[in-house]
Formats: structure tokens, C-alpha cells, sequence
């Protein structure tokens, strides 16, 4: 009746050879047990699909499997005896009695990719249409055009800037102190802000630090200046002219007055985090004045506090993030060419997790056990908790993601999982409602879990919900880095 125990696919509809879709279907179990499991026509009859106990509910079991269209039959194995759901469909058949379900035939032509439905509990999820799309696109655009970096200004609050020829070891410090990944940059000398230092930086200067044929040593970080490390940083990525010298990047910054949808474009082509507001009274720009650090996260607070009490005019914030191609997501099992999802081990050393945030250019790894259930997150900010004792001193091998983020805790708590680092959603949950909790403040991505056994299945950032919000999207994204580190 079934062959082996093996995983679902868990991603959203896929379209099959016959040029139908695939649509994802959550069974659920909801009568008990110790260990459930559900097989079907689906799949032949040839696999055991495992079920997850919900969060909350320790008597319901789901699992998400990709099915094709067309009458299906299905049963549980619970605690190793093979039962059927009596309160849904059934009937007997070749198995005994068997539960049964129906899929309609969506030809795959019509279907674009933003459309692929799923079945939630043997239910069709909503579809909307190309029209509906673009209309929710085009009012949020027309919401972002109408209004001005000037109202992400907090009533009060301060704003870090660092002069350029501050030694880099007391910045480092300094940021830690304030709690701040980023700071931009003031050059006396022009009189103008020319740049920003970031945790981008300082995780580069570790992995110098910890480069045997470097030629920078901790102890020069006590003299050697920020703009110092700006101009080797440029030789060190190619960016000199023809004659040798480095190039100056020009700082990407607002002003009050630019409209919100020019300045969510700076944050998506330039690939920054935190975009200085700086206003100047003069038409030179001279005695600029630093207003705010925006972020994402606060232009998307403005558009959640305009269309949450209209949402409903609007299908495509309804609909279920499974639905949508948005942000990156485990590679299916079987997917040819798909580079492993990136993911850290407790103890993993510090020096692979640097390695994997650059070499991957992602802003954020989760922290898995052994069956890949989120324990936390290790993000490019969290390097400067390094500052602390000085940390940074030691081999960067000898030290693991564990113990570097027990420098950022205030006392040695127990290693769990911590909601206000590790903010998760379901693949069930609603683009609106994902929106809302990215627009928190420091929320700059949501980690998406299966219910019940938190393991790690995709990542959203606010970029991914910008960018698929402002244009018609792509297949979603698979990680790029190769390898995942103490995956054996």
C-alpha cells in the first residue's frame, strides 16, 4: 500500500506534464495520536506522508501534498492503524473504507503565475483575476506617489551620525552603545554627509581580521579611520579609476519632500537597508541638516494604515502568501538545479555564518535544529554585539553562532526561540496580514514555518513584498549559496 516514508511537496501549484496545475492540498487529522500520517491515490498509494501536530492544538495533525486533478481517495495511518475521517466524504473502496475528495482541471494557459491556487482543507482558495492585481498595484502605487518621506519623521527621536575620521574599532563601539546597525557619515572637511558605515562593513573587517595574509591587525582598528577603510574597501572591490585612485560612491539619501514611491525605488535598485533623510535650505545643499533614517518597514506602516480598513476591496491582499510567487522558499524535493536553502546549526562557527551572510548577500540566516524548526535567526546586525568585551579579538572559528548571540543578551537566558527575533508566519497567512508584521519596526523579514513544528520553510523580506507589489513578479527566488554549514 506505500513504499516509504517521505516529505511533501510543500511549495505552491506546480503545473504537470499534462499542462494542468498541481494543487497543494492540507489534510488534517483532527482526532489524536501519537504519530499520524496520510496516503492516497495521489501518490499511488506509494507514500506515507508525515502530519504535523498543530501549535495549540495537540489533537489536530495537517499535512500540505501536491495532487493533480481528478477524484482522489485517502487514509490516515494513526499510530500505526489505518483509519478514515467519518465526518468528511467517504466510501469503500479497494482499501476499505477510504476518504475521497475532488479537484477541478485549471488549464495551466490561463493560469498566471501570481494565480496558482491552493486547497486548504479540501476547499478551492480564492482566485482573483489579472485586472484585480493590477488594480491593487496601481493603488498602492498611487498611494506612495501622493505622499512624502516627510511623514516617516517620528514626532521625536535622535539620529547617530559619525564623523569619517573616527577611528573604525571606536565606531564599532559606538554603534553597539546606541543600538544601531548603520550610521551615515559627516566629512568636515566638504561639509556634507558623505557616505554610511554599516554592520555590511564591520562584518567585512572581521573576515579581515581573521584573512592570515591581511594586512590589517586589531591593532591598527585603534587608528585606522572609517574613510581609510572606505578607500581599501573600494580597491579591495575593483572600484579605482584609471589612474589608480578610488572611487567615491555617492551617498544615497531623500529628502522630506520626495514622494514615497521614488524613494521605495532608491531602497530596491541600490539594495540598502536604511536610506538617510536629509533636508538643506539652500539650492548648493549646503548645511544639510540629517532628518531621519528611513526603512522600508515605515513606508510600508504608511500604505498598511490606508488600505487595512479597505483591504477588502482589494482580492489581492487576501490572498494567501502560498498563493503568491513571494520570497524564497525551501527548494521542493526533486527540483532539479536548486541551489540548498541556507541555514545554520547552534554550532556553526561564527567565521562559515559571515562567510555564508556575504557570499549569499542575504541580510538574515535562521537558526535550525537537527529537523529544521526555527530556534532563532542570525542577522548582519547582530555583529556588532561583538563589541562587547571586545569579542572581536578572538578566532572567529573557535566561536559559535550560539555564543555570538549571547553577547547581544542582556543575561544568559536559556537558548530558545525568541519572538522579537524571530518574527514567523504560515504559508497560509494573507499577504495583508504578512505586510502588517513586517511594518513593525525592525522587522525586516518573516521567517515562514509549518504550524505546529516550526520548521523552516521560506523567508519573506519586506524587498520581496515591495517588489511584488510594484510590478508584475517572477518565479519566486531560490537561495543562492551552495552549501549549508553542519548539514551532515
Amino acid at each position: 500500500m506505500f513504499a516509504s516514508d517521505m516529505n511533501p511537496a510543500r511549495d505552491a501549484g506546480r503545473v504537470s506534464t499534462a499542462g494542468m496545475v498541481m494543487f497543494p492540498v492540507q489534510f488534517t487529522w483532527p482526532y489524536g495520536g501519537r504519530s499520524v500520517a496520510v496516503s492516497g491515490s495521489f501518490n499511488g498509494w506509494t507514500e506515507l506522508v508525515r502530519m504535523s501536530q498543530v501549535e495549540g492544538c495537540p489533537n489536530v495533525f495537517k499535512a500540505v501534498c501536491s495532487v493533480p486533478h481528478g477524484s482522489h481517495e485517502y487514509k490516515f495511518l494513526v499510530d500505526g492503524e489505518w483509519r478514515h475521517d467519518e465526518q468528511q466524504p467517504h466510501r469503500n473502496g479497494e482499501y476499505g473504507m477510504v476518504n475521497t475528495f475532488d479537484t477541478r482541471p485549471v488549464p495551466a494557459e490561463v493560469v498566471p503565475q501570481h494565480q496558482l491556487s491552493a486547497v486548504i482543507l479540501n476547499q478551492a482558495m480564492p482566485r482573483i483575476s489579472e485586472e484585480d492585481v493590477q488594480a491593487a498595484r496601481h493603488q498602492i502605487s498611487a498611494f506612495l506617489a501622493a505622499h512624502t518621506a516627510y511623514e516617516l519623521l517620528p514626532e521625536s527621536g535622535k539620529v547617530v551620525a559619525l564623523a569619517v575620521d573616527l577611528p573604525v574599532k571606536q565606531a564599532f563601539h559606538i554603534l553597539a552603545e546606541q543600538g544601531t546597525p548603520v550610521a551615515p557619515l559627516w566629512d568636515f572637511s566638504k561639509g556634507k554627509f558623505v557616505g554610511v558605515i554599516s554592520a555590511s562593513d564591520f562584518i567585512l573587517i572581521m573576515r579581515e581580521l581573521g584573512n592570515h595574509g591581511s594586512n590589517l591587525t586589531e591593532e591598527q582598528l585603534e587608528t585606522h579611520t572609517i574613510s581609510a577603510w572606505k578607500e581599501g574597501k573600494a580597491y579591495m572591490n575593483g572600484q579605482v579609476d584609471g589612474h589608480g585612485i578610488p572611487i567615491p560612491r555617492q551617498i544615497i539619501f531623500a529628502g522630506p519632500c520626495d514622494n514615497l514611491k521614488d524613494v521605495a525605488l532608491k531602497f530596491l535598485q541600490n539594495g540598502v537597508a536604511t536610506i538617510p533623510v536629509i533636508h538643506s535650505s539652500s539650492e548648493d545643499g549646503s548645511f544639510p541638516q540629517l532628518l531621519h533614517l528611513a526603512s522600508l518597514s515605515g513606508i510600508l506602516k504608511c500604505v498598511c494604515r490606508y488600505f487595512k480598513h479597505c483591504s477588502g476591496s482589494f482580492p489581492m491582499l487576501q490572498l494567501p502568501i502560498c498563493a503568491i510567487p513571494l520570497g524564497t522558499w525551501v527548494p521542493r524535493i526533486g527540483e532539479p538545479n536548486n541551489r540548498p536553502f541556507a541555514m545554520l546549526r547552534p554550532n556553526a562557527s561564527l567565521s562559515s555564518a559571515l562567510n555564508m551572510l556575504v557570499q549569499a548577500r542575504v541580510s538574515s540566516i535562521p537558526i535550525v535544529d537537527d529537523n529544521d524548526s526555527l530556534l532563532d535567526v542570525y542577522s548582519r546586525s547582530d555583529i556588532t554585539a561583538l563589541a562587547k568585551g571586545r569579542a572581536y579579538t578572538l578566532n572567529l572559528n573557535d566561536m559559535t553562532v550560539y555564543q555570538a548571540l549571547q553577547l547581544g543578551q542582556d543575561s544568559n537566558t536559556p537558548y530558545e526561540l525568541r519572538s522579537q527575533r524571530c518574527q514567523m508566519c504560515l504559508r497560509t497567512d494573507s499577504l495583508l496580514k504578512v505586510m502588517v508584521q513586517l511594518a513593525n519596526p525592525g522587522v525586516r523579514r518573516l521567517v515562514i514555518v509549518e504550524a505546529g513544528s516550526n520548521r523552516v520553510e521560506g523567508v519573506i523580506s519586506l524587498t520581496d513584498v515591495f517588489r511584488c507589489n510594484s510590478k508584475p513578479p517572477t518565479a519566486p527566488k531560490r537561495l543562492q549559496y551552495l552549501t549549508q554549514v553542519n548539514r551532515v
